[in-house]
């Protein structure tokens, strides 16, 4: 006669895979968060790096979201704001500061050799809900610093200096 076999763990794997799931699902949106924080923080250093090339040789307050060095309606802000559009930066989330040469007070008026000092803050918020609740959302900031390679404050220009 042939014995009957019972199998006392059918259900065995399908329980396992039940509580590992969201362990592995966590961990695989947590490698996606992080990665998307890395690509913020790129972001904003890149914006940051870009708004300073306009800064060392165009001093403007005010213009357009162009990177263009050669052209007048240039603005440090308006660079670094395009240069970070996937981010949704506002003028408010970049400082431009010119500063002396030992980066300790304020250049005024602006000449070769001060440091022009672009701050960008961007903000990140994760996928994951959960990760959102342990973290939630946070501010990116990046700061890049060159010497003024030109002078081109037209209105705070002293005499004899030339003007763009």
């Amino acid at each position: 006669m042939r014995k009957l076999h019972v199998r006392k763990g059918r259900g065995q794997s399908l329980v396992e895979f039940a509580l590992i799931l969201p362990i592995f699902l966590l961990l695989i949106m947590g490698i996606i968060d992080a990665g998307r924080l890395v690509y913020t923080f790129n972001t904003v250093s890149n914006a940051a790096r870009q708004g300073a090339r306009i800064a060392i040789v165009n001093q403007s307050t005010s213009g357009t979201t162009t990177c263009d060095t050669a052209v007048a309606t240039t603005w440090p802000v308006g660079c670094a704001i395009g240069s970070g559009l996937v981010l949704n930066l506002q003028p408010a989330d970049v400082a431009v500061q010119y500063r002396d040469n030992t980066d300790t007070t304020t250049c005024n008026p602006v000449l070769i050799g001060c440091i022009a000092v672009v701050t960008v803050t961007g903000t990140y918020s994760p996928l994951t809900p959960i990760i959102g609740q342990f973290i939630g959302t946070m501010d990116v900031s990046s700061t890049t610093k060159m010497p003024v390679e030109r002078a081109c404050d037209n209105a705070n220009l002293p005499t004899g200096i030339p003007h763009c």
